[in-house]
């Protein structure tokens, strides 16, 4: 049987005194955050069976910071996914005890999600918003910003100059490969859609130009129409997909670069195309992942979550802990790409 490994044992593995480890352990005197940090990993490593108890002394030496996160549509798979993984995020830091104060906008109107930002921010040291780039969230931002309270934008950006950061996709490059694949995937050139939220979104308008560039410079000969604005409201893709499909039989392809996803799919499989078009969506979930399996859909462009909600979160408690940034900066996240034969 295995001998126990004693107190002697762990500051033998860490470097460290065996005073040192029983400052740890017991709280007797500050000891800094690095040196506790190798205590903890060599008890780890050896199996010493105070580990817990080290990891939550450590815990209790953090600041405790409430952050605010204003996401879109509480009912919508992806932003459910979302607020769990900043939660995840939040609760596993390893620089704070945190609470995250997660609230959904209630509608895309400026005026709403700006009242929305002030009643979070008031309860939050920073704040991290999905939103349309409007001057009416600017003024919130100054406003914060004037306070010492940092702003984030999330997925798309808005208040650029002002806000603390961006942390998301590159949105261009995201269109451009929406495009990419269309014009390598269709049987033929034809007429190309593509839905956007709202022209408010920046990260939709980012898309677009990416798509429509990348058309302009190598497939020419498909013709992108009039960019549709779904409000990513799953009724009004669904309608609109119908329409499309009755109207334009030559239907070569279509990206939806925002939400709708899920209308975009049920109109697909409801009028069932002799030549399926070539149709590109966003985020990976139960619909999607099924329409790539049935050919309903050609290609999703997903965000990493889990990656995008840690990074963030460090961002945010840096902001908290270091002051205003002297040039506010993107994050871009490598976005994930699921096809039918990687699903």
């Amino acid at each position: 049987m295995a001998k126990r490994p004693t107190i002697t044992d762990l500051a033998r593995v860490s470097g460290v005194s065996v005073a040192t480890v029983d400052r740890v352990l017991n709280s007797r005197l500050r000891v800094r955050e690095e040196t506790a940090r190798r205590v903890y990993e060599a008890a780890t490593e050896i199996g010493y069976h105070a580990a817990g108890l080290i990891k939550q002394r450590m815990r209790q030496e953090l600041p405790e910071y409430r952050l605010g996160f204003l996401l879109l549509r509480g009912n919508d798979v992806f932003y459910g996914d979302f607020a769990r993984e900043l939660e995840l995020a939040v609760s596993q830091s390893q620089r704070f005890r945190g609470t995250a104060a997660i609230d959904f906008a209630t509608s895309l109107a400026p005026d709403e999600i700006a009242d929305q930002m002030r009643k979070l921010a008031a309860k939050s040291r920073a704040v991290a918003v999905v939103g349309p780039d409007h001057p009416t969230l600017t003024a919130v931002v100054e406003a914060l910003k004037a306070r010492g309270q940092p702003v984030f934008s999330l997925l798309s950006d808005f208040a650029a100059g002002i806000r603390e950061g961006y942390v998301g996709l590159d949105n261009r490059k995201v269109g451009r490969s929406a495009a990419w694949m269309i014009a390598k995937a269709a049987r033929k050139p034809g007429k190309v859609a593509l839905f956007v939220g709202s022209h408010r979104f920046h990260g939709h308008e980012l898309r677009e130009i990416g798509f429509r560039s990348y058309f302009r410079e190598h497939a020419p000969d498909f013709t992108v129409m009039e960019t549709l604005v779904n409000l990513e409201a799953n009724d009004v893709t669904h309608d609109a997909m119908l329409d499309l499909l009755a109207r334009h039989p030559d239907l070569a392809g279509c990206y939806v670069a925002g939400g709708g996803m899920e209308g975009a799919v049920s109109a697909l499989r409801t009028a069932r195309p002799a030549e399926m078009p070539v149709v590109i969506c966003n985020e990976i979930n139960a619909v999607s992942r099924a329409a790539l399996a049935d050919n309903i859909l050609t290609m999703v462009i997903s965000t990493p979550l889990a990656a995008l909600c840690r990074e963030l979160v460090g961002l945010m408690a840096h902001a908290i802990e270091s002051g205003a940034a002297n040039a506010p900066g993107q994050t871009f996240l490598p976005f994930d790409i699921y096809l039918p034969e990687n699903i």
